[in-house]
């Protein structure tokens, strides 16, 4: 490992800590992402390095080159986020839109909805408490930070594009559509009691 890394010039050494330090920051790298794909082929033409490097660690890089998606699981829940009940409802959501809008689109482009998609699908569970546009767009910076999504447009106008990253498969472990389902309606009825 030092070996490879000693061979590195000062800007690959530079861009190795930068894309590890991104990793433990925001767990996900999205290919198709305009920030994330010099990272994203940089990590895969290092990807020994960085695998024993995060093993240190005690974290394992899961890559899925099908996707363009690469995801940084860790052992430990020390540093796992905590999601809110609207979060972790949005995020249920987001994916449920990934799977019915991947359906509409060609192998070459992105999985897109609208905002007011999340709108609908959040309107279509009866959550008694609605959510405000304040916590909608926290939400979605958050998902852009963890590199789930990309806005296209203000963040705050509802006729803004989401791009769903593949990620959104890696963060949400179900192969199964219909798990995601339950597990949205057991959040939507807790929620509601």
């Amino acid at each position: 490992m030092l070996e490879v890394y000693e061979g590195m010039g000062v800007t690959q050494k530079r861009m190795f800590a930068d894309i590890a330090n991104r990793l433990l920051a925001t767990t996900f790298l999205a290919r198709d992402k305009k920030d994330n794909k010099e990272d994203y082929y940089f990590l895969i033409n290092y990807k020994e390095l960085f695998d024993q490097f995060f093993e240190i660690l005690g974290y394992t890089l899961k890559l899925d080159s099908a996707l363009g998606a690469v995801m940084l699981e860790g052992g430990s829940t020390i540093n796992t986020l905590k999601l809110k009940r609207d979060e972790s409802i949005l995020l249920l959501i987001v994916r449920l839109l990934y799977h019915e809008k991947l359906k509409e689109t060609s192998l070459n482009e992105n999985v897109v909805c609208s905002i007011s998609d999340l709108h609908e699908k959040y309107d279509y569970l009866e959550i008694k408490r609605k959510i405000n546009k304040t916590d909608l767009v926290a939400t979605l910076r958050l998902f852009r930070k963890y590199n789930l999504i990309e806005v296209v447009g203000d963040i705050q106008s509802s006729s803004s594009k989401i791009v769903i990253m593949p990620t959104i498969l890696m963060a949400i472990n179900s192969n199964d559509i219909n798990e995601v389902a339950k597990t949205l309606d057991k959040i939507t009825r807790e929620a509601n009691n």
